[in-house]
């Protein structure tokens, strides 16, 4: 025993959902190497050995009720990394709503013990929920899956931007109160990263800041380079972490607001929101 074995998760079990690709598939793999036993939730198949697979779709409430129930027992930390972009049918339930609804299921059935994490992948999409913190509060306030499926209907907010601006102040909203009860929650908001979504978005995704990294020489983030910090956020070691949003993008958003990469402080300020 070691003071570093508050970075693994020996005796852990943990439970990833969107966990057969891209940043979930790469934070499923670093926390069964770091000793977990894993879970993967996902609508797609999982390939890692080793690891429970349960099928999962985010879209419809009953299919997560049954994901819940079939996975059970203690859950030591949880990982919410499903996503999908624009032009998705369902994108507001699989990106967020279908999160919540499962994390709610998960805490009525006191799944969830004292010194569990939760970690969400967000995005730069979701910086700047502050300035639209009124009306997040409205779509948080909603009670259930299907009250929330209605204010974003009524509304006309089934887009990528909202689902994240959603994570990040769900995450700031409910760190307190879960920490009553010994649960920390966090996200990451990673800059453009190579995963098979953003090449499926290519243009769009990882054309975002490549001027910086260019004169940075640096590539857009691998998974795993995402993952590492997510998983450290749901470790023993980040005990005094809760209630935040890690911007792990390479330093693009305090290059621009420090205008120390001009280039950058435009559209940082803007998704800022500043």
């Amino acid at each position: 025993m070691t003071l570093f074995n508050a970075f693994r998760y020996d005796g852990k079990r943990v439970v990833v959902v969107g966990g057969a690709s891209g940043m979930g598939a790469a934070a499923a793999e670093l926390v069964q190497d770091a000793g977990a036993d894993v879970v993967v939730m996902d609508f797609a198949d999982v390939k890692l050995a080793g690891a429970q697979a349960i099928k999962v779709n985010l879209a419809e409430a009953a299919s997560i009720d049954a994901a819940v129930d079939e996975c059970g027992g203690r859950v030591d930390a949880l990982f919410s990394c499903a996503g999908v972009a624009d032009g998705t049918p369902g994108i507001e339930r699989i990106n967020f709503i279908g999160h919540r609804h499962l994390i709610d299921r998960m805490l009525a059935k006191n799944m969830l013990p004292r010194g569990a994490a939760i970690g969400f992948i967000s995005s730069a999409a979701g910086l700047g929920w502050e300035a639209s913190l009124p009306e997040l509060h409205e779509l948080l306030d909603t009670p259930d899956f299907d009250s929330a499926v209605r204010w974003i209907e009524d509304h006309g907010k089934a887009d990528y931007w909202t689902s994240k601006q959603a994570i990040c102040a769900y995450v700031g909203r409910v760190a307190f109160p879960l920490l009553k009860q010994g649960i920390r929650i966090n996200a990451i908001c990673p800059g453009p990263t190579d995963t098979p979504l953003a090449q499926a978005n290519k243009e769009m995704w990882l054309g975002f800041g490549s001027d910086y990294r260019a004169d940075a020489g640096i590539e857009a983030s691998t998974p795993l380079e995402q993952a590492y910090p997510l998983v450290f956020l749901c470790s023993d070691a980040a005990a005094a972490i809760t209630g935040i949003t890690l911007i792990s993008d390479a330093g693009y958003m305090s290059s621009g607001i420090t205008n120390s990469y001009p280039a950058a402080s435009e559209l940082a300020h803007m998704l800022l929101s500043r």
